[in-house]
């Protein structure tokens, strides 16, 4: 009987060494910094400032220095954290959902991918808080003793937001370590620095890269993939239902979940091809993180934007097709209202751009691609600003319709935010391994038995 045995190609390219891979990833944190990394985490840093600052003044004089008004009481704040929850999408999806479908090309961006997401929600977090007015309360979101019969409001969807973006970011924690625990013990045994064995011993939780250690370690970590899956659908889902509940027309939908859900992944994934594309050039990292990763990666986008665009369209056929006059009113006001210029960059960065990606000598070409998710994450950050500013700006009553211009604070502590998330970024490619030691070891050019075609076994 002949089998024929069909040849993956290789993750890993330029036919590497085991202990090559290992050099290649732990350089960065073996080497001192240079001097891209300096100009890097001075610019991020600077950014951070500026929206640390901004908060400070916030603070002190309250929200009012912000540019939300009646009837736009959600603004910039809520945007940003719509916007930053979709970014934390991509790390787990990579992370854990290929991990179960057995995808190894997941390898070389996943360790990363979980980074990032992580560094995402913690963005993400801030801005709810400072929303409130009164962050120093925030510990009234969670549920407590009653000796002072004080109980949150569990029928309202912020206070499920709570408890999805806390969970979201315990398993993404967990997931996280859990992955780096065999790397920890890696750069414990090749370090010469007594401070850094100290370190990586402690974290590294006695790993001794024992048969029993690796399939307790392959059980937990299916099992942690196993329950992050369902968080990845649920996560935005939940942040969805903060619009979907309501009664405001625009928002009172049904097709709000799983638009938000291939929205979130679309801008995470973008993110994602974003910045490892400036950490596989710094680092020299060609060979592990190639382009065949960043090709599959621009697929993703090209399959989430055409599923965003059919939710614009559908949303729009609902409206005529509900007969609702004020419905109608709501879609017609996003597209041709006085804030017609931000629908239309929403639609062309989301829908139109991503389509060059059908072609394979642009989902190849670092410039061009560059350019395309540099405009999708800018599409994205539009269209949660459509939705919610948007659709509050004209209320029922043409009595309280109002517009939001952003202030200063405003722009600040979003771009204050971006340096939060880069800075954490720049960080963590220099304290801790970008590629995961032991998969992609596991997946390089033989490490792993191969057959070939054209053999008969009997």
């Amino acid at each position: 009987m002949s089998v024929d045995y069909t040849i993956e190609p290789p993750v890993v390219h330029g036919r590497l060494s085991i202990a090559q891979i290992e050099e290649m990833v732990v350089k960065p944190l073996d080497t001192k910094p240079d001097k891209k990394f300096y100009i890097a985490i001075t610019i991020s840093g600077t950014f951070l400032m500026i929206g640390a600052v901004l908060l400070l003044i916030t603070f002190y004089y309250g929200i009012g220095m912000w540019g939300n008004n009646q009837p736009v009481g959600w603004a910039f704040g809520i945007v940003n954290f719509v916007f930053w929850i979709g970014i934390g999408h991509a790390g787990t999806l990579i992370s854990a959902i290929l991990f179960l479908l057995r995808q190894k090309w997941r390898t070389g961006i996943a360790r990363f991918a979980e980074a990032m997401t992580i560094f995402a929600v913690m963005c993400a977090g801030i801005f709810p808080i400072i929303h409130t007015g009164r962050p120093w309360l925030a510990g009234y979101l969670m549920p407590y003793p009653n000796q002072h019969g004080i109980w949150v409001n569990f029928t309202s969807p912020l206070v499920w937001d709570v408890f999805a973006v806390s969970t979201y970011l315990t398993v993404s924690l967990i997931f996280w370590y859990t992955g780096l625990i065999p790397d920890f013990a890696t750069l414990r045994d090749r370090t010469t620095s007594k401070v850094k064995k100290t370190i990586y011993s402690i974290f590294s939780l006695g790993w001794r890269h024992s048969h029993r250690h690796w399939q307790h370690y392959e059980k937990t970590y299916t099992l942690l993939a196993g329950f992050a899956t369902p968080l990845v659908l649920s996560v935005h889902t939940i942040v969805s239902f903060d619009f979907a509940v309501s009664i405001l027309p625009g928002w009172h939908t049904t097709i709000l979940p799983p638009y938000f859900v291939a929205g979130a992944i679309f801008s995470g994934f973008a993110m994602v091809v974003t910045v490892l594309v400036f950490v596989r050039k710094i680092f020299d990292l060609q060979q592990i993180i190639t382009l065949d990763h960043l090709d599959k990666m621009n697929k993703v986008i090209l399959a989430t934007s055409m599923m965003v665009g059919l939710a614009y369209g559908t949303e729009f056929f609902i409206a005529w097709y509900s007969g609702v006059a004020v419905e109608q009113f709501a879609f017609l006001n996003r597209a041709f209202g006085p804030y017609t210029w931000a629908y239309w960059i929403m639609v062309t960065c989301n829908v139109l751009f991503p389509q060059l990606f059908w072609f394979k000598k642009i989902r190849r070409s670092i410039p061009m691609m560059m350019v395309i998710v540099i405009l999708v994450n800018i599409g994205m950050w539009f269209e949660r600003f459509v939705i919610i500013v948007v659709s509050l700006h004209r209320d029922f009553l043409p009595s309280s319709w109002g517009m939001f211009i952003p202030t200063l604070y405003d722009v600040g502590i979003l771009i204050g935010s971006f340096g939060l998330f880069f800075t954490l970024v720049i960080l963590f490619t220099k304290a801790l391994p970008v590629i995961s030691i032991s998969e992609i070891k596991a997946v390089s050019d033989g490490a792993q038995p191969s057959y070939h075609g054209g053999e008969n076994h009997e």
